[in-house]
């Protein structure tokens, strides 16, 4: 197994802990947006300040600015984002932010922090597009290159649980932090007892279990996460489920988030609309409350390319993603979850059941007998 050892990994500097009580609206926006399972396609505006904090996100996405291959590839990607928005909307992408003096500064207009201030809806727009772009040649990459779906698990269950120990190196009050791969038949019954899942979306392949000593504790211990490991911009829309925090009883539980509500990309009435729309896990217990979460982690695979200077690909990119989901909630609730109604054997009988009524339908029924939970 391939391992993270790479002079091309980008060093992320150290940062302090925040506490709740010490973020403000960039914290508040990239939590919201894990607990809804939302898109970075919906925001009006980013929220850097300085180019530090560019920095920083950049190296967090495995990006590295002080790398000439990675700062080119950068910008292939904006240049391609700026030659579609051009051709297919004829819009009119001003050289500020089509060719910025850095990339940096494309990041920096999209947060009204940089003058021009009417850059900002443009340098939002760009990022959009380049967002999706380097999904695509993410994906792409991973289907050019010789490595295995274990390979892929292996590199990304490293780079967790190195975040892991440094979680707890801070003294974050984490209880658990453990990893698990979901068997072949955990996968299959999941498919079939699913309609609308299909065989292209297996989103949990790679699973993390986070338990926290307290409620209060998840959101600091999330938010260290979007710091050291999951870029805020790379939450799978609409996989999450999240029946452990209420986000707008965070606005009444903390004074410095309260006078945010205004500024907020979506109204606060956004997450009870959405929820009337989509029902939770229906396998799930009535009492059982988890934060459920899918997200794209990128991860570095030069091991699998030539070296930077020997690479001939018409398209140089070096970052693949690989899909993990995290489940949070905290000690009290974890054993809650696993009693009565809520515990994993039942979850596991009533969607094995699901699974025989659709198998079965209109068809021959096997003899009853009262099946056995089989371990995720």
């Amino acid at each position: 197994m391939r391992t993270l050892t790479n002079p091309l990994q980008p060093r992320l500097p150290d940062l302090p802990v925040r506490s709740v009580h010490e973020m403000g609206l960039k914290e508040l926006e990239r939590i919201r947006l894990i607990l809804r399972g939302g898109s970075v396609i919906e925001w009006r505006r980013l929220h850097f300040k300085t180019r530090d904090e560019v920095d920083r996100f950049l190296r967090l996405c495995q990006i590295d600015p002080e790398n000439a291959h990675d700062e080119s590839w950068a910008r292939a990607i904006l240049a391609d984002a700026v030659e579609y928005l051009r051709r297919t909307f004829d819009y009119r992408v001003t050289d500020a932010v089509a060719k910025p003096a850095e990339i940096h500064d494309l990041f920096l207009y999209a947060s009204g922090a940089k003058a021009p201030f009417r850059h900002r809806k443009i340098a939002c727009v760009v990022l959009k597009v380049m967002h999706v772009i380097q999904h695509i040649e993410g994906r792409d990459l991973l289907f050019k290159i010789a490595v295995s779906e274990a390979e892929l698990c292996g590199l990304v269950t490293e780079k967790v649980m190195a975040v892991a120990d440094e979680l707890r190196e801070k003294g974050l009050p984490v209880v658990e932090f453990a990893d698990s791969i979901k068997t072949r038949e955990s996968t299959i019954t999941k498919l079939l007892a699913k309609k609308e899942t299909v065989a292209a979306q297996i989103y949990d392949r790679t699973r993390f279990r986070i338990v926290t000593k307290t409620r209060e504790d998840v959101l600091p211990v999330l938010y260290f996460l979007t710091q050291r490991l999951v870029p805020f911009n790379f939450v799978v829309p609409k996989q999450t489920e999240n029946s452990l925090i209420n986000f707008k009883d965070l606005l009444k539980l903390y004074p410095n988030f309260a006078g945010l509500a205004e500024e907020l990309h979506l109204d606060l009435g956004y997450e009870d609309r959405e929820q009337r729309r989509h029902r939770t896990n229906q396998f799930s217990g009535r009492g059982y409350r988890i934060l459920n979460f899918v997200v794209d982690v990128p991860i570095r695979l030069d091991a699998f390319l030539p070296p930077p200077e020997q690479d001939h690909r018409p398209r140089k990119g070096r970052i693949g993603f690989a899909l993990v989901e995290f489940q949070i909630s905290d000690e009290k609730t974890a054993v809650e979850n696993e009693t009565g109604e809520n515990s994993h054997e039942r979850y596991k009988l009533r969607q094995r059941q699901q699974v025989l009524r659709r198998l079965s339908r209109g068809l021959v029924v096997p003899k009853k007998r009262r099946a056995k939970a089989t371990p995720a």
